[in-house]
């Protein structure tokens, strides 16, 4: 079986004011576009590892997140549409909403665990699961194989730039941004602002994913409180940027990178003349768990 997806992720051009006055270039690699919801890096952090657990000869699925995890959603709908069945382990007391709910209607089987077994996902996986026909996928998909997934993101490039932003969760998407820029030699800076707070492991994680990190520049003042936190300022410029630039972004990881490239741009962190390309990651179903805090009056 391939397990394949048509990429359509092109590099759109955004225009500014501030782009103008500040002298810079802006783009947006859309990976939002690849697929409504095995979008963005979910689907490059699946790609990989449904080709392994179909060469393994696994039939189940069994992965984990969060009661708004965009990769649980993706994992559910990969699972359906390349023959898998999925299991999605939830952290927390039993909930229900419309992620979730799509999940089960791509028909994942949803547990929800308390919080402290959660914390070791692969020993949780080992003693519930049949490891001969069950297939372990972490938190975010995080793994080796996608990092090589991510990889791709800089192959498929058109022009180059010299600085490349996205959001960090796990860091596995940084990871492969990392690697792909070191193995075609690109002077490219990465600069990564990571959604959680206190997040300066996620170098340590990207290192121990066997990526570079000497290009890395981790930005972490950008979380607004923490994973999935937001506050006025943030929901304000989402708003204002969506209906400026038709591109959809939300709170927990887009939302909170294009605001850091912004505050950048108005502080000069950029010299003039720079190419800025920021890596649309997709997962806009978790939009939905923050809508009712935007003030829409």
């Amino acid at each position: 079986m391939v397990f394949n997806l048509p990429i359509y992720s092109p590099e759109e051009e955004l225009h500014d004011p501030l782009f103008i006055e500040k002298q810079v270039q802006v783009f947006v690699k859309r990976d939002d576009k690849i697929h409504p919801f095995i979008s963005g890096n979910k689907w490059r952090k699946l790609k990989y590892n449904l080709s392994y657990a179909h060469q393994l000869g696994k039939t189940d699925l069994v992965t984990f997140g969060g009661a708004w995890s965009n990769h649980i959603l993706a994992t559910a709908a990969a699972a359906a549409q390349f023959g898998f069945n999925s299991i999605g382990i939830i952290r927390g007391e039993e909930v229900n909403n419309p992620v979730l709910q799509m999940a089960q209607l791509f028909g994942m089987d949803l547990h929800f665990i308390d919080r402290q077994p959660y914390k070791d996902k692969a020993l949780y996986f080992q003693e519930n699961f049949d490891g001969s026909t069950h297939y372990f996928i972490d938190e975010g998909g995080r793994s080796t194989l996608a990092v090589k997934g991510c990889k791709e993101i800089i192959s498929e490039l058109t022009q180059t730039y010299s600085h490349i932003l996205v959001a960090a969760g796990t860091g596995t998407t940084a990871a492969g941004l990392a690697v792909g820029i070191e193995s075609q030699k690109l002077a490219t800076n990465l600069l990564v602002i990571p959604v959680l707070k206190n997040a300066d492991f996620i170098l340590e994680d990207v290192k121990e994913l066997g990526a570079p990190i000497d290009k890395i520049n981790l930005l972490t003042e950008y979380h607004f409180g923490g994973y999935a936190k937001t506050k006025k300022e943030l929901n304000d410029f989402i708003k204002d940027f969506v209906a400026k630039s038709g591109i959809l972004i939300e709170p927990t990881y887009t939302g909170k990178l294009v605001y850091g490239m912004f505050d950048l741009i108005h502080k000069d962190y950029y010299p003039k003349g720079s190419r800025i390309l920021f890596i649309h990651t997709g997962g806009l179903t978790g939009l939905l768990g923050h809508l009712d805090k935007m003030d829409f009056d």
